[in-house]
């Protein structure tokens, strides 16, 4: 079969190559691949940046935005030939922490789990590919042309999550959202949002392309200016921040209404220093009873909830987040960044 491989921690070792057919193993289903989205970890690690093969391998297959469709799959199993299915991406530790033996690995303690196309186990970016029964997540079948937005669906999902939990402590009924990037990350988050029935903000740089489009389309209010003026005009409740920009982030969690909840889900780059008013955020956090939470990964409960949202939301307006799709066999094109891309797909077909 054809799988899209890279050598860890070699920039731009990124290869398109034959290897064996998988074998599936007692309880694992042998699925055709579909298609894989590419996101900014993806383009880490064939910067060299990140990832770990498989022990006893120098190459790792990629892609953990997965979609495919059954092949085969054991008699006694949830799922049967056709079925359209993702995989999914984290495992926890053969001896588990306390979070992963009670199935929240996306919370791992000890950080010995492995990750599908990132971190010790074959991803996937290829024509075949197998997963266990209890890691792989049916989808509904109209969702053919987006599945591989699932994943970073389940980001959104956990965030989501988050933010109504630290919320519950007390009388929470938010709002307003505001989302910070209108990336993949930052539109999905707004759309399950506008599913919550909030009055969605979007902010972004861009001031042309798909990206206001989507938002309108989603019953979003776009914006450009600063966020200065954007918070202090709307105050939300609520900031998913979905752009690791450090001077966003902070201003993010100054600019909340009163017991105001700043979700972090973008990664900021080091190295960047920012001179910061800690006395000020300190006192506004204490005060206003704020908070800042970080969320990252997902487990089996939150790709549920994102195949739900997915399959209740406008499969074309989904369609329209996907603004290029490239061949496996040239794949490279899919890792430099063009004007207007939002989701880029390799499609393994």
């Amino acid at each position: 079969m054809r799988a899209l491989t890279v050598r860890p921690e070699a920039a731009w070792s990124l290869q398109v190559c034959d290897l064996p057919d998988p074998e599936p193993g007692q309880g694992e289903l042998l699925v055709e691949g579909l298609s894989v989205g590419v996101c900014g970890t993806d383009k880490e690690i064939v910067a060299g940046e990140y990832g770990w093969a498989p022990p006893g391998q120098d190459r790792l297959v990629l892609g953990h935005e997965s979609l495919g469709r059954v092949r085969q799959a054991p008699p006694d199993s949830r799922f049967q030939a056709g079925d359209l299915v993702v995989g999914v991406v984290r495992r926890p530790d053969p001896e588990p922490c306390g979070a992963c033996e009670r199935g929240e690995f996306d919370m791992c303690r000890n950080g010995r789990y492995t990750e599908r196309g990132i971190k010790e186990r074959d991803g996937y970016a290829s024509r075949l590919w197998t997963v266990e029964d209890d890691y792989a997540v049916r989808l509904d079948p109209r969702l053919e042309r987006v599945g591989m937005l699932m994943e970073p669906t389940t980001v959104v999902a956990k965030a989501w999550e988050q933010i109504e939990r630290v919320g519950e402590r007390a009388w929470f009924q938010p709002q307003r959202v505001l989302v910070t990037g209108a990336g993949p990350i930052g539109l999905l988050a707004a759309l399950l949002g506008v599913q919550r029935g909030l009055e969605v903000h979007l902010l972004d740089r861009v001031t042309s392309g798909p990206k206001p489009a989507l938002a309108a389309d989603l019953g979003a209010e776009y914006h450009t200016e600063d966020i200065e003026e954007v918070t202090g005009r709307i105050r939300p409740d609520v900031v998913v921040e979905a752009t690791g920009a450090g001077h966003l982030v902070f201003d993010a969690m100054a600019g909340t209404a009163t017991y105001g909840i700043v979700c972090l889900t973008g990664v900021s780059p080091k190295g960047r220093q920012l001179s910061v008013d800690a006395g000020t955020i300190n006192r506004e956090l204490v005060l206003e009873n704020d908070v800042v939470v970080g969320s990252v990964n997902a487990n089996l409960r939150h790709y549920h909830q994102a195949a739900d949202a997915l399959a209740k939301a406008d499969h074309d307006w989904l369609a329209r987040m996907i603004t290029r799709r490239v061949p496996l066999e040239g794949a490279a094109e899919a890792f430099t960044a063009q004007d207007d891309d939002v989701k880029v797909v390799i499609d393994l077909t």
